[in-house]
């Protein structure tokens, strides 16, 4: 997949200039409100036509303000899931799925597809029901569901899971999780919620003032310390992928890195199967020697890459860990205190319980 974007629009008075090439699988792309996501995912939609430029998605032209091209939506093909579900409610939940489907000039999804998304998004339980009984997490499947029988050349999903609770969120990723795993359909997810964008994408957007400021791999652009106030301080950090190879009794489990084991709780993946975590800056000690008769049970042996100073009187301090790159967030006090330069061999110790697993790899 090659979605090329290059394009002008004017809105309330902010310019929106984009000039990107996205590639294969998911690309997360947040921003401050007002920086221009929405105008991005409309003109991508068809739902607006920019003052300018050219859209184009593989070889096929969505719009070209030279040649006069501009493709209505329903001509893009492409599958569009918003904060709201809006499911009709005078057709079953089958009708729902199938709907989009009886109308496009695509050739439409056949019946054994449309058993396979049912069963992809775990909606078995659901086709019975009445859509007013379903819950809002529930909707949200159908309403993803009824996007992917389009058989879709891109996923454009804005928001999806914004109008949920906690619980309806942590419901529903999973099910994207997969859905991004086995469809091999490329998505572009906008969110303001880093949690959901990490556990999901493989590349990261990140808009400001109606450009792109930064794009890249996630795990380069959350460990830039450059990009610290547009991603946000708590934000910050580093995203590792390992080997599960053992599970204690205890729940302990044991993650094989380049750095080294972590031992982590209660991993959520089967032994020899590739995991993913995310190590917060906040989260990282760092101390000059070895620590002893320590509760923390993940002490590496690193090397300072790199000193960043803020004006909150903290400090990045970029770590090199056997190949890997670990952030850790500490006070200008500490660094001081520790001598920390560059080229510097320190430790990092991470707490075991303060390792969160993104579930996507």
């Amino acid at each position: 997949m090659s979605l090329k974007i290059n394009l002008s629009h004017d809105l309330g008075g902010i310019t929106s200039h984009y000039d990107l090439m996205l590639s294969e699988g998911v690309t997360g792309i947040t921003g401050a409100s007002g920086s221009g996501k929405t105008t991005l995912i409309k003109a991508l939609c068809g739902l607006i036509k920019p003052n300018s430029g050219h859209i184009s998605l593989n070889d096929r032209v969505f719009f070209d303000s030279r040649a006069g091209i501009f493709l209505p939506p329903h001509r893009r093909n492409i599958g569009t899931i918003f904060q709201e579900p809006r499911l009709f409610p005078h057709l079953s939940l089958r009708q729902n799925l199938t709907y989009s489907a009886r109308f496009q000039k695509f050739p439409p999804r056949r019946v054994q597809d449309l058993d396979y998304i049912i069963n992809l998004l775990g909606l078995e339980p659901l086709l019975d029901r009445r859509t007013e009984t379903l819950s809002g997490g529930e909707k949200q499947r159908v309403s993803i569901g009824r996007a992917l029988m389009r058989k879709p050349d891109i996923f454009l999903m804005d928001e999806p899971l914004s109008a949920l609770d906690q619980p309806r969120r942590a419901e529903i990723l999973p099910y994207l999780a997969r859905l991004c795993q086995e469809s091999k359909t490329p998505v572009l997810y906008v969110s303001h919620a880093m949690s959901e964008i990490v556990q999901l994408a493989d590349h990261l957007l990140l808009i400001e003032e109606g450009h792109a400021r930064a794009f890249g791999p996630l795990a380069q652009i959350l460990s830039d310390p450059d990009l610290a106030s547009l991603i946000g301080l708590p934000e910050m950090g580093a995203l590792w992928e390992g080997t599960l190879t053992y599970k204690a009794p205890d729940g302990l489990c044991t993650l094989n890195t380049k750095a080294g084991p972590l031992h982590l709780p209660n991993l959520d993946a089967a032994l020899g199967n590739r995991v993913r975590v995310r190590l917060l800056a906040q989260d990282v000690i760092i101390a000059r020697t070895r620590p002893m008769a320590l509760s923390a049970l993940n002490v590496l042996e690193t090397t300072i890459t790199g000193l960043s100073y803020g004006h909150d009187h903290s400090v990045l301090v970029r770590l090199d860990a056997q190949g890997d790159t670990l952030l850790a967030r500490i006070t200008q006090r500490s660094a001081a205190d520790l001598k920390l330069v560059i080229g510097l061999p320190c430790f990092a110790i991470l707490k075991s319980l303060a390792v969160a697993q993104a579930n996507r790899v």
